[in-house]
């Protein structure tokens, strides 16, 4: 932590000390919202991962690093769509500058700025940004309590339509098992490994590539109980003590979390090194505890009781002999940090776009939410010093 703080501070002081008066002398006088995606812009340096086509064949693309700039504007201050940014840049001045345009002629049409985020969305732009960003400033730093949990995410489009199973399966399904015990030298028909069971003989991405991304109708339980649908995505989130995402999958609105917990825990693991991983009940699940336990950690899960009568008498049992004595066990309170995924949640769909999603397909999702989870990462950074 104390090399994560000098980092910053060092960073904090550059900007105090040497932009913002720069800025003052260049740019009418900067807003309060202006400073904030001043300093998230130069946090994340966008720029440096665009690659340069001035020497490339054919004709010149409009500036993409100044577009990408003003994708990243486009979440901080959480606009509707990229036509209201493009509005935007014409009648805010400071705000074009420092994106990247001196003129309003410069400023490329709408259709560029498309074009420029699918190019964006297809070389996977803001997700190694921000893979860079972490571990540039965790990389030599122990994060104690990383939070799991997933969110939500309404899109404008149609869900897919459920693949029909063939003839054949449908022939098999129909045909009646034996019952009894097999006879003898006669095998036993192989029972077909969970996605879970899979993942520990896989590699990371086959794991990525085996989660469905496809537009479905995802459903959960709210706070009261009630069951709420939604038609989109769900992103699954990994952060950091502090509300720092660390890492993202994106997978179909129906896919349960459980899917996505040892992939998740794969590309944190590749970023930071953490102590705690702490999961709501979806997660109890010995495949998942386990693969927590082989990357030297120590899984804090909400126990999940399921049909076993028994061990839910045993843990409300358990809870009211705590209540009894007015203490809790040191699990019970760490646990209770988890409550930092449901933050950054919160933060990221009503500050940071995750709400607003205009885009459609899995891989124009992804770039849009991940531009969000970018600014919002830059953002929390910068309030963990000031």
């Amino acid at each position: 932590m104390n090399t994560l703080m000098a980092s910053l501070s060092q960073f904090w002081s550059n900007i105090q000390g040497g932009l913002f008066p720069y800025l003052e002398e260049e740019l009418d006088p900067l807003t309060k919202k202006q400073m904030q995606l001043v300093e998230t812009l130069e946090l994340i340096r966008i720029e440096q991962y665009i690659p340069d086509y001035r020497l490339c064949e054919g004709r010149p693309r409009k500036t993409r690093a100044a577009m990408a700039r003003s994708f990243i504007a486009k979440m901080v201050y959480n606009m509707d769509s990229t036509r209201a940014l493009y509005e935007r840049l014409y009648c805010d001045r400071n705000l074009r500058r420092i994106c990247g345009w001196e003129y309003e002629s410069q400023i490329p049409s709408e259709a560029t700025f498309s074009r420029a985020f699918e190019e964006f969305a297809e070389t996977k732009l803001p997700e190694k940004v921000h893979e860079s960003l972490i571990k540039k400033f965790y990389g030599e730093t122990i994060v104690v309590h990383n939070s799991r949990d997933s969110t939500a995410i309404e899109a404008r489009e149609k869900p897919a339509v459920k693949e029909k199973k063939s003839e054949l399966q449908a022939t098999e399904k129909k045909t009646p098992k034996k019952r009894g015990r097999p006879k003898k030298g006669e095998e036993l028909p192989q029972k077909e490994l969970t996605r879970i069971e899979k993942q520990k003989t896989m590699i990371l991405k086959e794991m990525i590539e085996d989660l469905p991304t496809r537009c479905d109708i995802g459903t959960k339980k709210n706070s009261k109980g009630h069951c709420e649908h939604w038609t989109g995505y769900k992103l699954h989130l990994d952060s950091a003590d502090g509300g720092i995402p660390i890492s993202a999958v994106l997978t179909s609105a129906s896919v349960h979390d459980s899917q996505v917990a040892i992939p998740l825990a794969t590309i944190t693991a590749q970023r930071v090194t953490n102590l705690y991983d702490l999961m709501d009940a979806a997660y109890d699940v010995p495949g998942i505890l386990d693969h927590s336990k082989s990357l030297k950690h120590v899984p804090l899960v909400d126990k999940n009781p399921r049909a076993d009568k028994a061990l839910a008498a045993e843990l409300e049992a358990e809870a009211k002999r705590q209540k009894l004595i007015h203490m809790e066990s040191p699990e019970t309170v760490r646990y209770k940090e988890r409550t930092n995924s449901e933050r950054v949640n919160s933060r990221f769909k009503d500050d940071f776009g995750g709400r607003k999603v205009r885009v459609r397909g899995a891989v124009k999702v992804m770039c849009h939410l991940m531009f969000g989870i970018l600014a919002l990462t830059a953002d929390q950074l910068m309030r963990l010093i000031t």
